[in-house]
């Protein structure tokens, strides 16, 4: 595989020790992406997608979350609640690009994104929901969810939930490629990530109809790490109390695993990607002022 063009360090205010963070270059810059990783994973998981971004002309921004690959802090030990801040401080430093930009999040980088948008969809031209983490601990007692934020709290990194990587695709090379990858965390999720994931999942849900952004989600029907049904109510409920409502697409991937860029289907979803991008991009520019 070819490698994106122009990794450079690029680097953004968090309001402490700086995140590890890249900028791939597109040559005719049309556009700008900026891409949020999942889970226990980092940025240099993304390789494929990236590539494919920058042939088509948008340049892409990533950094590695706190705790996680190349940034600092516990090893996926953290607030989701602090990563949405770090997106959103993430996107105030790419204001006047002068070309549009759009949110890219996988995962539990899906709720990240889904989140900042809610608070503050300025300045943004559209979003991608990769397999988003926006429905956990469906079907878990109010006792045990109040459990979750005592444990969040006072041990936060209590090692809680494993998750299984055969669940992440249907090629066994991948997930082979997964389990070798020193910067891929391991171990059990960690009481606090658990207990952020589910307060922010259910503190969205009703935001939902708020929504203003033109949105892509994609997400296998056999999809054991994020939760499908939350995609679909996402889908069903998003923008729906604005006149007009914002363009809502939604593809699920039957039998599709949860990293669908990274599945049999990869060519498939990949291309479906760049096809609603570049609807977005000619919507924009058919949109400007002469």
């Amino acid at each position: 595989m070819s490698q994106p063009t122009s990794a450079q360090p690029w680097t953004f205010d968090v309001g402490g020790p700086a995140l590890y963070g890249q900028h791939f270059a597109a040559p005719h810059e049309r556009g700008a992406v900026l891409l949020t990783h999942g889970y226990a994973e980092h940025l240099g998981r993304y390789r494929r997608v990236i590539q494919g971004l920058t042939e088509m002309g948008l340049s892409v921004y990533s950094y590695d979350q706190r705790g996680h690959g190349q940034s600092p802090g516990a090893r996926a030990v953290v607030d989701v609640d602090v990563l949405v801040g770090d997106h959103l401080r993430a996107r105030e430093a790419l204001r006047g690009l002068g070309v549009p930009l759009f949110a890219f999040g996988h995962s539990m980088g899906g709720l990240v994104t889904a989140a900042s948008v809610l608070r503050d969809p300025r300045g943004l031209a559209g979003a991608v929901l990769s397999s988003p983490l926006l429905l956990v601990g469906e079907g878990e007692s109010a006792a045990l969810k109040a459990l979750s934020g005592v444990l969040g709290r006072f041990f936060p990194s209590l090692p809680v939930t494993a998750l299984e990587s055969g669940g992440l695709s249907r090629i066994a090379e991948e997930v082979s490629a997964y389990d070798s990858d020193p910067q891929v965390y391991r171990g059990k999720v960690p009481a606090l990530t658990a207990a952020s994931m589910l307060r922010v999942s259910r503190q969205l849900t009703a935001q939902y109809p708020q929504w203003r952004l033109p949105t892509l989600i994609v997400h296998g029907s056999e999809d054991k790490l994020a939760d499908v049904r939350g995609s679909r109510r996402f889908a069903e409920t998003a923008g729906t109390a604005l006149t007009p409502r914002p363009e809502i697409e939604y593809l699920e991937i039957e039998g599709g695993y949860h990293e669908l860029f990274n599945d049999t289907v990869q060519a498939e979803v990949t291309a479906r990607l760049l096809g609603w991008l570049e609807k977005q991009l000619n919507s924009e520019a058919s949109a400007a002022p002469l």
